[in-house]
């Protein structure tokens, strides 16, 4: 057993006992060493995988924090050990591999991996790593949880990319923070978040709302569909809805929503109509997104002086598909049509927005220019400091190994 603290037992925050099990002895000691430099925890090493996975049960029978597995011995075994541990929820899995290979980056992350580490390892990022793991753990939450927070997503017009930011942003927001993230589609009658995100939902804002005076945690969670990063959606109906809901449904459902989530994200569409609704009230983060056009930067300038011109801070203004010096318009020209200057740029890249709309997989599990942007946006948002990208594959895709500075 290697130890990173003289005493695990005893009482304190950040302590983390780690399982690091690895048949290869080489990079075994590798990562064990770089682990032992975090200090806060101990590690038992496991010399080899368990010849089955109800031997896993028993072999890891001690309540582990983390248990840090090598992907290379056996990578189809390795992935069902991952599926196993995330089932139970009772340990933050973390995978290491000397191979930066992004399909199987992806595979990890959806049967349950929180970090992808790899090898040759850099010390900055297993101790990130296992900071993440440390806020996430329950002893934790109680001081480091941040403030809950409503966060709405709003378009100077239709066709402005609403739905793919604010799904995007919500993965990514789920993943970088580590904390109970909720998804809200209103963007009725035509919502399609979770289409953006590969997902088919049997319950949508309809049933949360034909009966909205019973809503409650239960009933909410009912309703919810989980999607492989860990973000839970509440879709929009896949027909018509018969009837629009009254603006007491809706504040209802946010009501229950930001009581049980730390972060809920909503994506509004082009709905001015829900300004009467908790939406806009003066502890929402409201996200305008518009684009570089005579009409969509008109619109822009009219929601902004006469509906958000006292939000202040918490109103920022994205450009969504940023071309610099697109139609002759310049960020000065901009920042004069906005009346300030835009706070995101999230630049245009056609091939992987509409790659992503045909596939199961959201533009925030890929490395491009729209995933770190957005990336950018969510981390800020949450608190965390900017991300700092790493000359590799695997270097710019959370979970998987990111610096942070």
């Amino acid at each position: 057993m290697s130890a990173m603290s003289k005493n695990p037992d005893a009482p304190g925050a950040g302590v983390l006992s780690i399982a690091l099990i690895g048949p290869n002895e080489v990079r075994r000691k590798e990562v064990a060493r770089a682990l032992s430099a975090f200090p806060g925890g101990t590690i038992r090493e496991f010399a080899g995988f368990p010849p089955d996975l109800d031997v896993l049960t028993q072999m890891l029978e001690q309540h582990y924090d983390v248990v840090v597995i090598d992907l290379d011995s056996d990578p189809k075994y390795a992935l069902e050990i991952v599926e196993t541990i995330f089932a139970t929820g009772s340990a933050t899995v973390m995978v290491y591999s000397a191979q930066a290979d992004l399909e199987l980056a992806l595979k990890c992350m959806r049967a349950g991996a929180r970090e992808f580490l790899t090898l040759p390892l850099i010390s900055s990022e297993v101790a990130a790593a296992l900071a993440r793991v440390s806020v996430r753990q329950p002893g934790a939450a109680s001081s480091k949880r941040a403030a809950r927070k409503l966060f709405v997503f709003l378009g100077s017009k239709g066709g402005c990319g609403v739905t793919t930011v604010s799904s995007n942003f919500a993965v990514s927001l789920a993943q970088e923070s580590g904390q109970s993230t909720l998804l809200i589609d209103l963007g009725l009658p035509l919502g399609d978040a979770a289409l953006n995100l590969g997902m088919v939902t049997e319950y949508s804002t309809t049933s949360a709302f034909q009966d909205f005076s019973r809503l409650d945690a239960s009933f909410l969670s009912s309703l919810l569909a989980r999607h492989s990063s860990g973000l839970a959606v509440l879709a929009a109906p896949g027909e018509f809805p018969r009837s629009q809901p009254s603006h007491e449904a809706i504040d209802k459902l946010l009501t229950v929503a930001r009581q049980n989530f730390d972060y809920v994200v909503v994506d509004a569409g082009s709905r001015l109509d829900l300004r009467g609704t908790a939406l806009f009230e003066e502890s929402s983060n409201l996200f305008l997104i518009t684009q570089i056009g005579v009409s969509e930067l008109r619109n822009a300038n009219r929601m902004i002086t006469q509906f958000f011109s006292a939000r202040g801070t918490k109103l920022q203004v994205i450009l969504n598909r940023h071309v610099p010096h697109a139609m002759g318009f310049d960020d000065k020209r901009i920042a004069k049509a906005l009346t300030r200057p835009a706070d995101w740029k999230i630049p245009d890249d056609y091939a992987t927005a509409r790659r992503t709309q045909n596939t199961p997989t959201p533009i925030a599990l890929e490395d491009s220019p729209i995933s770190r942007s957005i990336r950018d946006m969510a981390r800020k948002s949450c608190g965390l400091p900017k991300s700092r990208e790493r000359g590799s594959l695997l270097g710019s895709l959370w979970p998987f190994g990111r610096a942070t500075e």
